[in-house]
């Protein structure tokens, strides 16, 4: 490729500026990253005050490339937004209150497997019992019945937001170029002959050209870009507890735990904002789109939108009252969704698309991409020139065969998600979050 191609990236997420600081790092004279918002954009899953760093998965494709992560996590470029903390891998037998997923204990049981092949270290927890005695800030029942779990110190947590921050802060200062507001809030791409992306045109009419274009999107993705039914948006939930000063001492040594069978999972407190932070890792909800299967709204926000589904409230306080009954009465603070862009397989998508031979796609983090932040741009840019190995391309190609007909069946992710079964927001939930949203759109214009 020449290194003087005008490069617009579209999406100022972990995708979008990874990439752009490896290719301004790599030589590539013209690199505009084009979005809404700033980042971290207040949205976007690459933006919380939490995320898991760890190399623990069934996949050794991505247990390999997690642990160069995580190795980076402690460098002085990264070191300062992440936290070293012991992370707590349980499954369960499902109960009324909380379906579970069956192929949670397999999944646990490959993950256990790809660690010790790497010679990495895992400690089993056959019980309860032995899992309060390793962490006695976990004060529940914990998963149960059929309760098995493992612990991995070798893992931690990120402020993801201060990470993106910083990784912009580096964009800027190797000579990448930002726009965005309205001029930055893209609508649609512009093709000419051939099917050759021309630009990208924004919310207020402007017109942005450029020679190649790397959608980074994240959930917005295929309202964005012919997807061929490649990938679909869903939200998931999320929860912040505010703790008194007395509960942050008490809880200080809180580890990562996450239910593998249920999704639950609960971070370390973050000392910072005094929160305590529990999500659900599932098939989560969708919401249809007129262009997409699913997609969440593309409004420009100040924050995400305080709301989630009742039923998603239940697995919250039903997965807190597991770990902290002594919390669970006390209700959220905050709620929000948080956007995945799934794939059928989880695997993240680095390819061109079939049939525009200047647009690349940088998507599907499917819940899973951030722990890779400090390589992701380097597997990218790999995969934009087409120098990584084979077996990397096939993985992250662009799917074709979901093109004449949506298959939800197909997307049962890489095993790890837990929970009920995916659903669509019903009409009225959908009303519920737009007035929230809107909410959120007002106060961002204050």
């Amino acid at each position: 490729m020449n290194r003087n191609d005008r490069f617009i990236i579209v999406g100022a997420g972990a995708f979008g500026l990874s990439t752009a600081l490896r290719l301004a790092q790599d030589g590539y004279t013209s690199v505009t990253v084009v979005d809404r918002c700033m980042p971290p954009v207040p949205d976007g899953s690459s933006n919380d005050i939490s995320r898991v760093i760890r190399f623990d998965y069934g996949d050794p494709v991505y247990a390999q490339i997690a642990k160069e992560a995580y190795d980076q996590w402690k460098t002085p470029e990264y070191s300062e937004a992440f936290h070293q903390t012991p992370c707590l891998w349980v499954s369960q037998e499902g109960t009324l209150e909380q379906p579970v997923q069956p192929r949670a204990a397999e999944y646990s049981r490959k993950t256990r497997q790809v660690l010790t092949e790497m010679g990495q270290e895992w400690h089993a927890v056959p019980s309860v019992e032995e899992a309060k005695r390793r962490f006695p800030a976990l004060s529940g029942k914990l998963a149960t019945p059929g309760f098995d779990g493992f612990y991995n110190t070798n893992a931690g947590w990120a402020d993801a937001g201060l990470a993106v921050q910083r990784l912009a802060s580096r964009c800027v200062a190797a000579g990448v170029s930002f726009i965005s507001g309205p001029n930055g809030h893209v609508v649609e791409l512009e093709y000419g002959r051939d099917g050759v992306v021309d630009a990208v045109r924004t919310i207020n009419g402007n017109r942005i050209t450029g020679d190649r274009f790397i959608v980074a999107t994240g959930a917005w993705t295929a309202s964005l870009i012919p997807s061929w039914n490649s990938m679909m948006a869903t939200g998931q939930v999320v929860g912040w507890l505010r703790l008194t000063p007395e509960e942050m001492i008490r809880l200080k040594d809180l580890p990562i735990y996450f239910n593998f069978s249920t999704g639950f999972f609960c971070f370390p407190v973050h000392e910072a904002t005094g929160y305590l932070k529990v999500a659900v890792h599932g098939f989560g909800y969708t919401s249809p789109h007129q262009k997409a299967v699913s997609a969440p709204p593309s409004s420009a926000v100040s924050a995400r939108a305080n709301f989630i589904p009742a039923d998603g409230m239940q697995r919250l306080l039903a997965g807190l009252r597991d770990i902290l009954p002594e919390l669970a009465e006390r209700g959220f603070e905050k709620v929000g969704l948080c956007w995945y862009n799934d794939t059928p397989t989880g695997d993240f998508i680095f390819d061109y698309h079939p049939e525009h031979k200047n647009l690349f796609i940088a998507t599907g983090g499917s819940g899973h991409a951030f722990k890779f932040l400090p390589v992701l741009g380097k597997y990218i840019v790999g995969s934009l020139e087409r120098k990584l190995p084979r077996e990397l391309l096939e993985k992250w190609k662009f799917p074709t065969e979901f093109r004449e007909r949506f298959q939800g069946d197909a997307f049962q992710g890489d095993g790890s998600r837990g929970g009920p079964e995916r659903r669509e927001m019903t009409p009225q939930e959908r009303e519920v979050y737009t007035a929230a949203m809107t909410a959120s759109v007002r106060r961002s214009k204050i």
